[in-house]
């Protein structure tokens, strides 16, 4: 009997609750990486003579690289395991990180945060989850994901203050070696120890039922599962849900990185110390951790379309209270920012996966989650990078947080379009 088998046996608990604590742990780190940018971004900034749209798109790169290994990643998972392919993943982005400590010129950045840790941090988040917890959730698969996606928010509200904190006490070169240590210290263990890619692997069932198909309420619901497991990737491109699927996830996640990478800078513009404006944006991310919880429960008892409605136009108005501080600069629309914001970003992540699961789970689900990811990938690219852009061209992100509400508001139509109600049997 393997660790895992033990682990199991002792806590008398369903094992798909563990496996949801490993994706916490796992993608507090994958977004908490990715969010600390923003501090070393201002660091950079500091050192060395680089334009903001220029260094902006080192994180652009890093989003492209994902762009391309998301698909690949999850189709790996769907053939090898998701062990194979998450601790390689791992021991890449430790190397990144400690190649970063190294930057002397703006090229190298590009390649080792762009390159390296973008290929790293592909293989230990969203995508490498969603491919497992789909296996071990049907009716509670919206909280499941909830539950995993806060380790984003939690990651972000660890990981970025700290990186400041580090940055300022012992600069920023050796911040990233700790970083990249961390990442082998605590993400090796746990997947090597506890992850695990079905629940049949340990002779259990989705949601811990005595029976393996939960879903089955009725003939129809069984035709709908059977057509769901038949999935190719030729099949799914001719579907409207497919696109739809893929397009409310892209818009989402310009407005996102729009904010993630360019707000601390925005904050210190406006007369925030650099501690400060770190810190706001780790009260966004533990903000973000509580709803996501949240919004996943939700889900499961109203339709994933309203629900997500509800949390983007949070966003929306997240993202007005920043345009409105820059006009007005009162400290109270920094308040009314990282709540907003916060709960409106709660609602992308678990919403992508339940989404996605609803409408596509299935033997090629992790492959097809991918493709998921590589437009989330893209649109995070460029937005990172038009954010800097247009602060170049107008000295003001005014301009950037308009597009943020407009991004917002296509992505909540398309989920609409996706329609994942009529596949799960909400009214």
């Amino acid at each position: 009997m393997n660790i895992a088998e033990k682990l199991s046996t002792r806590l008398r608990c369903y094992y798909g609750w563990i496996i949801v604590g490993v994706a916490l742990i796992s993608m507090a780190f994958w977004l908490g990486i990715r969010s600390s940018f923003s501090v070393f971004y201002v660091a950079l900034l500091d050192e060395f003579p680089w334009s903001r749209a220029g260094s902006a798109g080192v994180q652009s790169m890093a989003l492209i690289t994902y762009t391309f290994m998301a698909p690949l990643v999850g189709g790996l998972i769907d053939r090898f395991g998701p062990r194979r392919v998450i601790a390689p993943g791992i021991l890449i982005l430790a190397v990144g990180l400690m190649l970063c400590s190294r930057i002397e010129t703006l090229t190298q950045f590009y390649i080792f945060y762009g390159v390296v840790v973008g290929t790293g941090i592909s293989c230990i988040g969203i995508v490498s989850y969603s491919a497992i917890l789909a296996h071990w959730f049907e009716k509670k698969r919206g909280l499941a994901s909830g539950i995993a996606v806060s380790g984003m928010g939690l990651g972000t509200f660890l990981l970025v203050p700290m990186s400041q904190s580090f940055i300022s006490m012992w600069g920023w070169r050796m911040t990233f070696i700790i970083t990249g240590c961390l990442v082998l210290i605590i993400l090796v263990p746990a997947t090597a120890l506890f992850l695990r890619h079905k629940p049949q692997e340990l002779g259990q069932h989705p949601d811990g039922s005595n029976s393996p198909d939960l879903n089955n309420k009725n003939h129809s619901q069984d035709q709908n599962n059977k057509q769901d497991n038949d999935w190719t990737l030729r099949k799914a491109v001719y579907t409207l849900r497919f696109w739809a699927l893929i397009l409310f996830p892209f818009f989402g996640f310009i407005g996102v990185f729009i904010i993630v990478v360019h707000q601390v800078k925005f904050l210190v513009d406006q007369g925030i110390d650099k501690m400060t404006a770190a810190y706001i944006l780790a009260m966004v991310g533990i903000v973000s951790s509580i709803f996501r919880i949240f919004w996943g429960w939700l889900s499961d008892r109203i339709s994933r379309e309203l629900t997500y409605t509800m949390g983007i136009v949070c966003g929306c108005l997240g993202a007005g209270s920043l345009l409105l501080f820059e006009i007005h600069g009162s400290a109270f629309f920094t308040y009314s920012f990282f709540v907003l914001f916060g709960v409106g970003w709660g609602v992308t992540a678990p919403m992508f996966m339940a989404v996605a699961a609803d409408l596509f789970k299935g033997r090629i689900f992790g492959l097809i989650y991918g493709f998921v990811e590589a437009g989330i990938g893209i649109a995070g690219a460029f937005g990172a990078w038009v954010a800097g852009f247009i602060f170049d061209k107008t000295q003001s992100y005014q301009a950037a947080f308009v597009l943020v509400i407009v991004a917002f508001l296509l992505s909540g139509i398309f989920v609409w379009l996706a329609a994942p109600r009529k596949y799960r049997g909400v009214g």
